[in-house]
């Protein structure tokens, strides 16, 4: 795949959670102290992307999840970004999470495909590192 897009990705060393809860609900617990989270709510949901760590067992998640940051500010006039990274990463049948905020995008992929993620993203020439501290 020709790739239009080289970008520097840091993945962070801590382990996410990806949890759903009833459009009106309160989450339960603190995820304030995670170093990255996301609330995403509509009608029919409420997500949560939080540290794995602050979040209770008792709670229905997709764990071990590993985040993976564009180190860049994205102008909104740029097309292809997501696409750039989540092609590579469905062609090397890695399943991601993305999330996006004003100024640029991570990506949630399992623990256990991080190594294949990070090969897949090189080989269209993403550069890849791994940030050793949160």
């Amino acid at each position: 795949m020709a790739n239009s897009h080289q970008l520097l990705l840091t993945v962070f060393p801590r382990t996410y959670a990806i949890a759903r809860f009833p459009p009106h609900a309160d989450i339960p617990f603190s995820y304030s102290g995670s170093s990255f989270y996301s609330v995403s709510k509509t009608e029919a949901e409420l997500s949560l992307v939080c540290e794995e760590s602050l979040l209770p067992p008792d709670i229905a998640a997709e764990r071990g999840r590993r985040l993976i940051r564009v180190e860049s500010t994205l102008a909104f006039s740029l097309t292809g970004i997501v696409a750039s990274l989540a092609v590579p990463l469905a062609e090397a049948s890695v399943s991601i999470f993305a999330v996006s905020t004003y100024d640029t995008d991570y990506l949630l992929v399992n623990d256990r495909d991080l190594d294949s993620a990070i090969a897949a993203l090189e080989r269209v020439g993403h550069k890849v590192q791994r940030r050793t501290k949160e």
